[in-house]
């Protein structure tokens, strides 16, 4: 148990890594200011990043409704996937959060 649970949480650094990486793959690519394709690349970073976080709060649940039928007795799956589930909502309302502020920082600014 304490093996398994060692590799998947190596997994999902792993996976946070790669994430991170492809965050600054875009962020390294960012075109000139003025550019639409620089509104669209971002619009499209962040709706993949809801859609994975949804993807990720409907599989939880689904595996939450199989142990609560009986289906399957994996219990701890099912928690260890709806507390991912949560961290993930958390750190996109966090990354939220710094997109708003920013914003909020650039409209402040003296012209």
């Amino acid at each position: 148990m304490a093996v398994n649970l060692n590799a998947t949480i190596l997994a999902d650094q792993a996976r946070i890594l790669n994430d991170m990486a492809g965050l600054a793959r875009v962020a390294g690519a960012a075109p000139a200011a003025g550019d639409a394709q620089g509104a669209e690349s971002f619009a499209q970073a962040m709706m993949a990043a809801v859609h994975d976080v949804d993807a990720q709060n409907r599989a939880a649940g689904d595996k939450m409704a199989e142990v609560d039928s009986g289906a399957s007795d994996d219990l701890v799956g099912a928690m260890m996937m709806s507390q991912e589930a949560s961290l993930s909502f958390s750190m996109l309302m966090q990354v939220r959060n710094k997109v708003v502020a920013a914003v909020d920082d650039l409209l402040k600014m003296p012209i």
